[in-house]
């Protein structure tokens, strides 16, 4: 099993819940997260403030507003999962985002006690 996990823009998050669905992957966390990658941030794309000693650092300290999501699938999906994330969340512009692919050890239902894949 394998956690595959995207930094994406938060205008291409619904995107991509449904073209995980569509491909039989509904189950997926997301959550609101802010950073930055070597760009060091988009001016315009920032939603809120931040540290003005910060912003007059080289390069400044722009934070941007961004989707994460994590879904656990198994090993031989990973191609698929990331190509539809891929597929949905390419703009070719600086900020597209990132696919991160972690091992999982286990999984473990806990209603059930399910584990493994079966978990999943």
């Amino acid at each position: 099993m394998k956690e595959v996990i995207a930094i994406i823009r938060p205008n291409k998050i619904n995107a991509t819940k449904e073209a995980l669905a569509v491909l039989g992957f509904p189950g997926l966390n997301a959550c609101k997260v802010a950073g930055r990658g070597k760009q060091k941030g988009i001016t315009g794309e920032v939603t809120f403030a931040v540290n003005p000693e910060l912003e007059k650092q080289e390069g400044g300290m722009k934070y941007v507003p961004k989707r994460m999501i994590s879904l656990v699938v198994d090993d031989q999906d990973v191609p698929l999962v990331v190509a539809a994330i891929i597929k949905v969340n390419r703009t070719g512009r600086i900020g597209d985002g990132r696919i991160f692919v972690c091992p999982v050890e286990e999984a473990v239902r806990v209603r059930t006690g399910e584990k493994g894949l079966a978990a999943i």
